[in-house]
């Protein structure tokens, strides 16, 4: 998506904004070399090349792309050079700087552009990104929660945003946001949290909880769901679910199933009391155990069962190998587990 086309749809922008600027030597030199590059990498190249060529002081060239916004509709792919520029060239200039991601943010999200100010600048940036939360915006309220997020996937990390507490007030006013674009950005927040802060993560979300709003439901079922893969107690207790309660009277498992195939099993599981029980399934080998979703039931009375039946697919992804071997299939019911088996995982079939 980093191509001819979105470098001239850039192109078109700057080249409207500063009548100085070399277009088409500027689309030559970003579009050269391009192949073979992973997309991180192809941003940087086109950044790079549109540094050479809008050869302007930092604020000058950042009202240009500013500019632009108004003469071309640029979108994720032609804009993220342009925050690629701003992250790499304007920390000596914060107001410049935060303006421009402000206005590039509706066009091509600004959150990894902002990790630099935050890190560089952190009080005078967090100001700013607490009155993006007040926007009208809601690409601009989202950028107040992704771009500050702990653990912002393909983000630099900024080591102060891992402690609770610096973001709060961004998080209290977004929760029940009327942006689901936005709710879910805090919530994935929160879960960043949630894996260097657990309790302080809990604490927030039954705060929330009491509080009321909306959509605090589901914010706080999205924002927990790290640690109801891992039974953390105040988690559970969110949901409404006891921990430890529930058992399983029956767990039938393949006994084999190969590489490229799917391992099917059926779980009878019995509730111990009313309310929720939050089933989860975890496949286990040596140096490895990945914990998956298994279901939801609400029970009415002690001893009531429901019947659980899973696919689970061993087809093989580049991010992960599944090498042949013997597995243990563990059934966990209210964050405890409840049952166990074992099956083996063969050569794909010829």
């Amino acid at each position: 998506m980093i191509n001819h086309g979105s470098v001239a749809t850039l192109a078109d922008g700057v080249a409207a904004a500063w009548a100085p600027f070399a277009r088409d030597t500027f689309v030559r030199a970003a579009t050269g070399g391009l192949d073979g590059l992973e997309l991180k990498d192809r941003v940087r190249h086109v950044s790079a090349a549109l540094h050479e060529r809008l050869a302007l002081p930092f604020p000058q060239a950042a009202a240009v792309l500013r500019e632009a916004t108004r003469h071309v509709a640029l979108d994720l792919w032609s804009g993220w050079p342009a925050t690629e520029f701003v992250a790499a060239h304007g920390l000596g200039h914060l107001d410049e700087a935060m303006e421009t991601l402000g206005v590039l943010t509706p066009h091509s999200t600004g959150e990894f552009a902002v990790r630099p100010y935050l890190d560089r600048h952190r009080e005078e940036a967090l100001a700013v990104m607490r009155g993006w939360a007040e926007s009208p915006d809601e690409h601009l309220r989202r950028l107040a929660s992704e771009g500050s997020r702990p653990r912002l996937p393909w983000g630099s990390r900024v080591r102060w945003l891992m402690e609770p507490g610096p973001t709060l007030p961004i998080l209290d006013r977004l929760r029940d946001d009327p942006s689901d674009y936005v709710r879910r950005s805090v919530a994935n927040h929160v879960n960043d949290l949630a894996k260097d802060h657990p309790n302080v993560a809990v604490g927030i979300l039954a705060r929330w909880q009491e509080s009321g709003g909306s959509h605090v439901e589901k914010v706080v079922r999205h924002a927990a769901r790290g640690l109801l893969r891992t039974g953390h107690p105040g988690a559970l207790t969110l949901l409404g679910a006891m921990p430890g309660s529930g058992s399983v009277k029956e767990l039938t498992v393949d006994p084999q199933v190969a590489v490229g195939d799917h391992l099917r099993f059926t779980v009878t599981v019995e509730a111990e009391a009313p309310g929720p029980l939050v089933l989860r399934y975890a496949v286990h080998r040596e140096g490895s155990r990945r914990v998956f979703y298994l279901g939801e039931r609400l029970a009415n009375t002690p001893g009531q069962t429901f019947v659980v039946a899973k696919s689970h697919s061993f087809k093989p992804v580049t991010t992960r190998n599944e090498p042949p071997g013997t597995r243990t299939l563990e059934v966990i019911v209210n964050g405890t587990v409840r049952a166990t088996e074992s099956f083996t995982l063969t050569p794909p079939q010829e």
